[in-house]
Formats: structure tokens, sequence, C-alpha cells
């Protein structure tokens, strides 16, 4: 048995498990300590992956190497494509998984990846290089009397866990989710808990706290279980399946393999919110029992009813929770009322008149800290080598969880090799806005990820994470070379098929035939969307144009570019035609917005570090001074982003166009110019 490690990483979630697959696979020898070695990636809540912006973070950890991706297409039993309606800047995949399934393929994925072991037990310290600890003391008090220079980090060596076993490492990553100090709800009812039937984690708070992390604490909740065998499917909806070629993982050996199964639709009544009403005071969130943060965009049945309570019902979602099971989700339902009130309830409902469950809904508290603590890397500020990620930096979400996880395991294990940290842009990808929040703005409640987040949403579809991203992952080690050669083939085939489009004449004639079949064929004749003919020769690209035709379509009707298409791989071929259609009908949009991007991006490059005194820049309001000192931006970009820094605002339309900018008359420096963070962009 070894007990040295290069890097460890605390917990078996979703960031737990990226972060250990990352590091090992950079080569690091990295050890992942679960409590329960059963409840790998467990998926806590609802059993989906996926969904509005969360399905981009899915596709980016895919072209990053990582391994979310593939675990939820191969136990998928439901995929669909969110928004499908609006442009390919909003598509979101979004997929039900068998929540056992997913736990076993990602505890084999980590059982068979080299240069990782497992160890199931509970961290309960951390250790640090003690002598570092005891000088930092000493300089901080030669400060007082106005002596001494900067002040060190201490550096994080171990763990010690609750079965008495202490392990070495260069570097820990701790990704605990709701463990620390987890306290669960159910009515009056409190439980300690990280979940339903597991114990809470102590001592690491208490312990990082006493180093000067700021500690918070933060409510999440969960529905529901619902017994399959006792509703009346007679009264539900059900949801239409969708069988086409996407998926969340780009390599085309990935496949959907289980059987696809449907949700459902059931809606409340004033009875039933009569009921909840009869138990609010009972309830945790409002009687005082919860004082902390729950996720507003995610509302307890509770705090819909008070809300929004001119509303007479709430649509709710019953969603499978494997292949097989006859345990459901009841999404839109979750609840810390007493569990008589939760069945009451339901009960109100017809197709749930005489339902049995498997447990209720609860709340849950959890400690996290504020991740403005962290650098870009996730490594925290306060200690050296130590590691953030996933709920205990205050966000919610297995997506958000993991590219969380996969960035700090990567940067763990790059530490410790003395290589250049992994980063990644705003404009490169949404794990980057979503890192960049972080630890730019800190969080007040939950953090979720959606579109809204992204200004350069255009930049970062679904569609092309593959290309904005493998190539980063595979010059860092992250992607291995099958992937990048899928990648590199993909770009190829793409542009081949871009260039024919663009070439291929269409003469007038037999453009008009086409358009005169189309119209037959598709109902189009006589409608609004009626295609005119055309007045002139034109190129197939003035064709693939127009809204209501695409490249599939008129494949069908021109034999030139049926035979383009028909040489693409059947496995890749939707999708590589999908990603040129893309490019092709929205070239002007992102052109535009990646000429935005390379604008800002002069300003990620100026960097300042540790080189200013905020506290002397009178320019700057109080609040900024505060903000600034305490968050440390690391470029002139991040420090114009922190909610609340403005400047006296010098106006000045160039270089940078339409751009609004302001001037820091900093002492000692070059006047920087800063962007204006409230007038960036505001077109978008």
């Amino acid at each position: 048995m070894d007990f040295n490690y290069d890097v460890i990483v605390v917990g078996a979630g979703h960031a737990g498990c990226e972060a250990a697959c990352a590091s090992a696979n950079l080569g690091s020898k990295t050890l992942l300590i679960t409590m329960d070695m059963n409840k790998i990636a467990q998926m806590s809540c609802n059993p989906a992956v996926g969904g509005i912006a969360k399905g981009q973070i899915v596709r980016e950890i895919d072209a990053l190497g990582g391994f979310m991706g593939i675990v939820t297409d191969e136990t998928a039993i439901q995929f669909r494509m969110l928004n499908r309606s609006k442009g390919p800047a909003m598509w979101s995949p979004r997929a039900q998984s068998d929540r056992m399934r997913f736990s076993e393929m990602w505890r084999h994925i980590l059982e068979n990846t080299e240069n990782l072991s497992l160890w199931q037990d509970s961290v309960t310290e951390l250790i640090f290089d003690e002598g570092q600890i005891e000088a930092n003391v000493a300089k901080v008090a030669n400060l007082a009397d106005g002596e001494g220079t900067e002040l060190s980090r201490p550096r994080v060596v171990g763990v010690k866990t609750a079965l008495g076993a202490t392990f070495r490492a260069k570097a820990v990553v701790l990704t605990n989710g709701t463990f620390l100090n987890g306290l669960m709800h159910v009515g009056r009812t409190m439980i300690e808990g990280g979940r339903c039937a597991e114990p809470a984690s102590h001592g690491m708070s208490e312990q990082l706290r006493d180093l000067g992390f700021e500690v918070g604490r933060m409510k999440t909740g969960t529905p529901v279980r619902i017994d399959g065998r006792s509703v009346d499917w007679t009264q539900t909806i059900p949801q239409e399946l969708e069988e086409d070629f996407h998926h969340f993982s780009y390599l085309p050996e990935v496949k959907r393999e289980l059987r696809q199964r449907r949700c459902y639709n059931v809606f409340t009544s004033e009875e039933t919110h009569n009921i909840l009403r009869e138990g609010l005071p009972d309830s945790p969130l409002y009687n005082g029992q919860i004082q902390s943060i729950g996720p507003r965009y995610c509302p307890s049945i509770e705090t819909k009813i008070v809300t929004f309570a001119d509303k007479t019902e709430h649509q709710l979602f019953l969603e499978p929770e494997g292949e097989t099971t006859q345990e459901f989700y009841l999404n839109g339902f979750s609840s810390s009322l007493p569990m008589d009130v939760q069945i009451r309830a339901l009960q109100t409902i017809p197709a749930f008149r005489n339902v049995q469950i498997y447990r209720p809904g609860y709340a849950i508290e959890y400690d996290f800290f504020d991740p403005t603590q962290l650098r870009h890397t996730l490594e925290t500020k306060l200690v050296d080598r130590l590691f953030f990620a996933g709920q205990i930096n205050g966000t919610t979400g297995y997506e958000e969880a993991a590219g969380q996880g996969l960035i700090a395991g990567a940067n763990a294990a790059l530490a410790v090799q003395g290589k250049a940290p992994f980063t990644l842009g705003r404009d490169q990808a949404y794990i980057g806005v979503l890192i960049d929040d972080l630890v730019t703005k800190g969080v007040d409640e939950p953090y979720r990820m959606f579109t809204s987040r992204a200004e350069y949403r255009i930049l970062l579809r679904q569609d092309d994470a593959d290309m904005r991203l493998t190539p980063l992952a595979y010059a860092v080690g992250l992607a291995d070379e099958h992937r990048h050669n899928l990648m590199l083939e993909k770009l190829r085939l793409r542009d081949e098929l871009i260039a024919f489009v663009e070439d291929c004449p269409v003469r007038v004639g037999q453009g008009n035939e086409i358009l005169t079949a189309i119209n037959a064929d598709y109902g189009f004749a006589g409608t609004q969307s009626e295609l005119t003919p055309l007045k002139e020769g034109c190129r197939l690209k003035a064709l693939v144009l127009r809204p209501q035709l695409n490249i599939m379509m008129l494949s069908r009707y021109i034999p030139e570019l049926a035979a383009q298409i028909g040489a693409l791989a059947d496995d890749r071929r939707e999708e590589i035609v999908e990603a040129a259609e893309v490019l092709l009908k929205y070239d002007g949009y992102i052109k535009r917005e990646q000429l935005i991007a390379d604008k800002i991006q002069r300003l990620e490059s100026v960097a300042l570090g540790d080189r200013f005194d905020y506290a002397s820049i009178n320019a700057l309001s109080t609040e900024a001074r505060q903000k600034l000192e305490r968050i440390r931006p690391a470029t002139v970009a991040q420090a114009s982003r922190i909610p609340g820094v403005s400047g006296r605002h010098q106006y000045t339309p160039a270089p940078f166009g339409t751009m609004n900018c302001f001037t820091w008359n900093i002492p000692n420096s070059d006047n920087i110019r800063l962007l204006d963070a409230q007038n960036i962009n505001s077109e978008h």
C-alpha cells in the first residue's frame, strides 16, 4: 500500500471524478478518496445531464478529454436537443440517464485509469507545511512593528482520514459537494448528513476558516421519489421521444444502447396549493429553521405557491430514474415540507391519487467557500497547491461541478509537474465563463450556468466545442491522439463541404426547377414560406442561406451535393453537415462577435498581479477599492468585470469602436484603459 501521491482528490462526485481522471491522464500519481465506493458520481438530484447552457458545458468537457459526455451517452434513456426553434447559439443537449448505470460506468472508468488509485474513507483534516505556517505567523508579528516582507503562503502536503490514515501529496483538490457540515431538513425534522442516509463531513470547514477562508452556507433541495406502479398513467401527458444523430460525446464510437423511456407531465391544482399553504408554518424555509440561500431559478414547490400566489397550477415532470426501475423523479416538486404534507398534496393530483413514494423531498444546508478566494486555475489564494471544485465554490449542478473538476484536476497535476497552468477564457468556453464569474464576482446564491451569462454565445456553440477546445486539450495532454485526429478529420471534411457549397454554380433554370420541386414536396406553395424563384444564376451558398432550406434538403435535388455528402462516414455525416451549415448561415454574426472578443482579449494580456496598492487609488470608489483589494484581479480585463468597479469615466470611442472605456489614473504606472463592463456589448 502506497501513502504518497502527487495529487489527492477528495470526493467522488461529478467534480471529483473529472478531477481525478484529468490529473491521472496528465501523468500524475493520483488518489481519489470517497466515503462510499458504491455511490461514485451519484446523481443526487434528478437523473439528467445537460440542459440550457449546461449541455454546452458537457460537450466542452468531452472536447477537453473528460468523461461526462461519454458516460451520459452510454447510459442515456432519453435524449433531447433543446431550443431547436432558436439559433444554434441556443441549442442545448439534455439527456435522462440510468442513475445506477451512470455510477457503475464511472466506477469502471476510474478503476481502469492508469495512475489512479481509490480509497474509501472520510477526510477529516488537511496537512500543511507547518514550518511555513510558523514562518508566516512570525512575519505577521514583524509587519505589525513595521518590519518584515510579503507573506508567503502555506502549502498543503496531505490529508488525514477518519480511519486514521495519513496520505501525503504535492497537491490536493477538494470536491466535497454538500457534505461539509451538511444538515438535512424534512419539516421540523433535522438530520446531519451530506445526502439522504449518508453522513456529513466535519472538521475541514473549521480548519480552513482558521486559515482565513471565508465560509458561508447555502441550501439546495430535491423532490419526492415516486413508485411508478402507483401512478395512474392515463392521467399524465407523455412527452414524445427524439431520435436523431446528436450526442454529448464527439467520439463516433460512443453510442446510446439503452431502451429509451418517456417523461410525463402532470399539473398541480388549487387544492394542491391549499394543502401546501397549510403546511407553511412547519416549512423550514418559512419558520426560520433554514437561514441560508437557495437557488432562485429552481424554487421549491412551497416557494412557488408563495412567490406566484396568483397561479392556479404548476407544471411537474415525472422522469424515470433508469431503464428498468419503477422509481420516478418528480421534477418541479422540490420540497422540505413535512412528509405528510407532501403526500397529501400529491394525492390531490389525479395521477397520484394512490401514490406510493420511495422517499420524501428534503432540503440540505452545507458549507461553501467564497470563490473570489480562488485563481482562475481554481487554486486557492491562501494556500498553495490547494484546489476547490464543485459545490464547495457555491455552484450547483452536475455539469458546473464536472467542468470545474476537470480544470482543477488538470491544474493540480500541472502545478506538481512544474508546467504552465491551463485556463480558459470567456470567449473560449462556457467553462471559462463559469470560472471567471466565480473568481471575479463571487456568489450570493447557488450559481447555475445560463446562456445569458455568456457574452460570446455565438462563439460557444455546442456544435463546435471540439474545434474550440480539443487542440488546446491535446497540446496540454488532456485529449489523446485519437480524439485529436478525429477533430482534424472533421475540420478537413467540414471545410471541404463549405468550399463546395460556396463554389458550386447553380444555373437560373436549374435553380428554379429545384425551388419549384421543394415548394411542392414540402408544402411551401401558397404559404408564407413559398420560395421565390431565382432571377439569375448563383452559387449554391445563396440557396443554403435561405431560411427554409438546408444542405440535407438540397442534396435530394442536386446530385453533386448528394455525392459530396455521401462520401462522408455514416456515423459522422450529419454532425459534419450541421457544423458546415452553421458556419455558412451565421458567418457574419460569428465574425462580428469574434472581432469584439479579440478587442477584449487585448486587456486580458495586461497583467496586474500584486503590483498595485488599490487602497491608495482615490479615483476609485471605496467599494471598488475594497473589492479590488479582496479579489486581486489577475488582469485589467478581469478587474473591469468586478461588480462595482468604476473610475472617473473618460469615454473615448477609439480604439474600441462602439465600446465605452474609462481610464484609471494609477500612481507610478501608465494609465490603464479599462472597459466599462456595464457598457460592453450591450447589443448582445
